[in-house]
């Protein structure tokens, strides 16, 4: 019976959750994950920089579990905020045991579980570094850079997050895909020096919050661009990423800075253990 009705739940979730939850391009998690190691005191910043090709490509690894099992994954990648009523939505507790009480499991999962998903990795992460197993700290940290760039994607924060209610669909994909993967070459990062997070999963709130605060700008600029064409060509890039590109660019900045606040804080809350050579 048990095997019946956690199959029946994980069928439910799938129902409740779109298949096309897909969060940043793997690329933009690449280029966050990258950068973030430039975000590093000299006493860390060794390890990550000797480790930054692996991290840097497994950092995509939670946007290709979703792609493989989007039912068990999806929920992990997402949190939609516009679920729990208007800003701040206070209506969802911010500890999970409180929201899991008020709200129940499949209700909870079906409305995302990102930024408890960041607190668990970041609880992860100081647990390898603390017990000095840096294999598993490097691919740790590599997940937990993904998850935690998923929480600067305004369509992360949303049910609606392929615009189709807005009759707009497909501008989650032309936002934090195609932009990238167009004009990346061009983007003036400038993320901040790594700093402590007192509350990794409150503070993964904060910024699914900040995200969520950018969606109208995002989805004005995507309407403008479109206006008076039939496509979107080349123009309508173009025109779409000089209103909406700095949105993008700041918000690619802000998860650099937050990815390596959060490898700091781990390191810290680990009690700063000596790091390998390598």
């Amino acid at each position: 019976m048990y095997h019946v009705a956690r199959f029946t739940t994980a069928a439910l979730i799938a129902l409740l959750l779109p298949l096309q939850t897909f969060a940043w391009g793997a690329n933009a998690e690449r280029l966050i994950a990258n950068r973030a190691v430039e975000t590093l005191p000299p006493d860390l910043r060794p390890f990550f920089e000797a480790n930054r090709d692996f991290i840097t490509r497994h950092a995509a690894d939670p946007v290709e579990n979703l792609e493989k099992k989007p039912a068990s994954e999806g929920h992990n990648q997402v949190l939609y905020l516009d679920r729990y009523g208007q800003y701040p939505f206070g209506a969802l507790p911010r500890k999970y045991e409180a929201a899991m009480a008020k709200f129940g499991r499949p209700k909870l999962e079906s409305g995302g579980l990102l930024p408890w998903q960041i607190g668990v990795y970041s609880a992860k992460l100081t647990e390898a570094m603390g017990s000095g197993n840096w294999e598993q700290a490097r691919l740790i940290a590599a997940q937990l850079a993904g998850y935690v760039a998923q929480a600067f994607d305004p369509f992360n924060t949303t049910e609606n997050y392929d615009g189709r209610a807005w009759d707009q669909p497909g501008v989650k994909l032309r936002f934090d895909t195609s932009l990238v993967e167009r004009y990346s070459l061009f983007f003036p990062l400038r993320p901040n020096d790594a700093a402590l997070i007192m509350d990794p999963t409150d503070h993964a709130f904060e910024d699914c919050l900040q995200a969520h605060s950018w969606l109208e700008i995002v989805l004005v600029a995507d309407r403008h661009a479109r206006s008076g064409l039939s496509d979107y060509t080349d123009e309508y890039y173009d025109r779409f990423y000089s209103e909406a590109g700095a949105t993008l660019i700041r918000q690619l900045s802000d998860a650099t800075t937050d990815v390596g606040s959060y490898w700091l804080t781990a390191w810290i809350n680990a009690g700063r253990p000596a790091l390998p050579r390598q």
